[in-house]
């Protein structure tokens, strides 16, 4: 666009232009008020309401601008050259205005209209992070295609660009394309999915968001680890959740010898069972067992193994059965063993009579 035209553009509007604009304008943004003061009255749903009005006050504004100047011929100016394709204005406007309303569309989609759905079937927080994803990436890539197909260029004509991506994917890109298709693998497959606990390098945390190129996992610490997608699939991963969220958490402990150790196996069951009224995380089916796990050199070796539900609840469920076990212990007079060694000396007459010492 040069300076001539933008010099036309600009005496193009007379006063009858600008009144119609102005009374336009205005008039959608007294709708939009009314309606937003009609919704109030749905305080439920309104937040998702008021985003639909937004949406349709700033979209029919903008159709009706490009419509008001559709003859214009700055409008359809050519800005360069695209292949054979002469690229305008007009078409810039379009090809926004299409990928952004797929944008918005994805954006209700996901979070007023396929909820609804979600609830119904009861689907989990991973299914629904997986149905989201696929959603938006769908309706984005067809607006991308409608986009290009409006400005008019010829999809066929990019397949040299797939050949020139290709060869950066052999030399450079080999990491990023290894991630992209990782992700989607995951997104499909599901070997770990948003919401489940996992155990990477000795790390323990939750996903919390699948990106396409990498997940974000939340510790325990809250601190977010970015982890690349492809890392999922070719080293060990300890998914706790996958098909049963229930782990099994086992407390090994030592009492000293001569402990009735009948007695501490029925108290260590009442442990369990107290824990399991305050964190109903503990399960009673399976039942917890206490098990003697052997003789030490200065111990007995025990170990009390119970099923939780919840793997998130593990680190405090293990603290509050620790507390118990001492206060149990304590109340009891158990001891808790500690190494001893026995030094044994020799005859000091004998040392000295040796060496004459006398």
């Amino acid at each position: 666009m040069d300076i001539h035209t933008l010099k036309n553009w600009i005496l193009s509007f007379n006063y009858m232009s600008l009144t119609i604009i102005a009374a336009v304008v205005v008039g959608m943004l007294i709708i939009r008020w009314v309606l937003l003061w009609s919704l109030k009255k749905l305080p439920k749903h309104y937040t998702a309401l008021r985003s639909i009005v937004n949406w349709f006050t700033f979209y029919g504004t903008l159709l009706f601008l490009l419509l008001y100047f559709s003859k214009a011929k700055w409008m359809f100016a050519k800005i360069f050259k695209f292949g054979k394709v002469d690229v305008t204005l007009f078409l810039i406007i379009v090809a926004v205005l299409i990928i952004s309303l797929a944008s918005r569309i994805s954006k209700i989609s996901t979070n007023v209209l396929l909820p609804g759905i979600y609830n119904r079937y009861h689907l989990d927080k991973g299914t629904r992070y997986t149905f989201d994803r696929v959603v938006h990436y769908s309706i984005m890539i067809i607006a991308i295609i409608v986009s290009l197909t409006t400005v008019g260029i010829n999809l066929s004509a990019l397949t040299m660009f797939a050949g020139i991506i290709s060869v950066g994917i052999g030399f450079g890109l080999q990491n990023i394309a290894s991630n992209f298709i990782s992700g989607v693998i995951i997104l499909f497959e599901r070997p770990i999915k948003v919401g489940d606990r996992v155990l990477i390098d000795n790390v323990i945390g939750d996903v919390e968001k699948i990106n396409m190129r990498a997940t974000i996992i939340k510790t325990v610490n809250n601190e977010h680890i970015i982890v690349p997608n492809s890392y999922f699939l070719g080293e060990k991963v300890v998914n706790r959740s996958f098909s049963d969220p229930r782990i099994r958490l086992s407390i090994p402990f030592n009492v000293a010898y001569g402990t009735d150790v009948e007695k501490l196996s029925d108290m260590l069951m009442e442990v369990a069972r107290e824990e399991s009224l305050v964190s109903p995380a503990v399960l009673m089916d399976p039942e917890p067992s206490v098990s003697f796990v052997g003789f030490g050199d200065y111990c007995l070796n025990f170990e009390l193994s119970l099923m939780i539900s919840d793997p998130n609840q593990l680190g405090s469920i293990k603290s509050n059965i620790n507390f118990r076990i001492n206060k149990l212990f304590m109340e009891n007079k158990i001891q808790f063993p500690f190494p001893q060694r026995d030094l044994r000396i020799k005859s000091i007459d004998n040392e000295a009579e040796k060496y004459h010492i006398f």
